[in-house]
């Protein structure tokens, strides 16, 4: 059994199959984790949905962004980005099918036997494994039940910028999920910056990488995440960025990492212009 983590797909459905055809895929045996951000921007988000839906036990996705977004927007609620190409989804004959399946997906998913970690953006430092399931696991708990219209109305907003465990109601909800499906920089401290989104060196003075800030409680794990276009490949133990912006004209990686980390690319034509997503 091959197991297949795949950076955000975002509609790109033809370059998805591409990709499973190079790994000859075969989901009688192998699996695919999904980095989230399967919808948006890409033309393809319906086919790539229902996809990933059917293939059942053979595939796991975390959430991202975007996939939030569709939620939102599934519940009526104004999207932060108004560029969305979410109307196939929000128009198709198995909408309520589609989005209640995408609302029981996780925030996190861990593997101790293979040894991974996937979430689809980062973990402030303050966080370690147990600390970061609990937090999806609350937010998880609203998705799945009668809080996620509530929790929807009020998930968009940068603040609170900064960890503690005293945060209640839906300013810790809200940090939660920024962390998990919005994080690229942040200070020392774990305060929270989102308004740089290029590549390391390109930030505010004073930010970095979520994962480069010392002594961070997640240090021991082996961490695949998305989300970070820009980032493209970093080579540094535990740390695996699979995004690299397929959506932008680059290429859509999987890792193998049933055996030693293996990244397999499929260059991508692309949609838009390179840019944050």
């Amino acid at each position: 059994m091959a197991v297949y983590a795949i950076g955000d797909v975002q509609g790109c459905f033809d370059e998805l199959q591409a990709l499973l055809e190079k790994l000859a895929f075969n989901p009688q045996h192998d699996r695919l984790w999904f980095a989230g951000d399967l919808v948006n921007r890409g033309p393809l988000s319906l086919e790539t949905l229902r996809f990933i839906k059917g293939l059942g036990d053979a595939a796991i996705s975390v959430l991202g962004n975007h996939d939030l977004h569709l939620l939102a927007a599934a519940g009526g609620y104004p999207i932060k980005n108004d560029d969305h190409t979410l109307d196939a989804v929000l128009n198709a004959p198995d909408r309520d099918e589609l989005i209640g399946w995408l609302r029981l997906q996780p925030l996190l998913h861990h593997d101790a036997a293979l040894g991974f970690t996937l979430v689809h953006a980062g973990l402030p430092p303050q966080w370690d494994l147990s600390l970061a399931q609990q937090c999806a696991a609350e937010v998880e708990t609203q998705l799945r039940g009668d809080g996620m219209a509530d929790l929807l109305a009020n998930m968009y907003g940068n603040k609170p910028k900064r960890w503690a465990d005293d945060l209640n109601g839906y300013d810790r909800l809200r940090f939660i999920i920024n962390c998990f499906t919005r994080l690229r920089f942040c200070d020392p401290g774990g305060r929270l910056h989102f308004k740089s989104k290029g590549a390391p060196g390109s930030q505010t003075a004073g930010f970095y990488p979520w994962y480069e800030i010392p002594g961070r409680a997640s240090r021991e794990l082996n961490i695949i995440f998305g989300h970070w276009s820009t980032l493209r490949e970093y080579s540094q133990p535990g740390i695996y960025p699979i995004d690299s912006a397929c959506l932008w004209g680059g290429e859509l990686t999987a890792l193998r990492i049933d055996t030693e980390p293996q990244r397999i690319n499929l260059p991508c034509p692309g949609q838009q212009t390179p840019g944050g997503c």
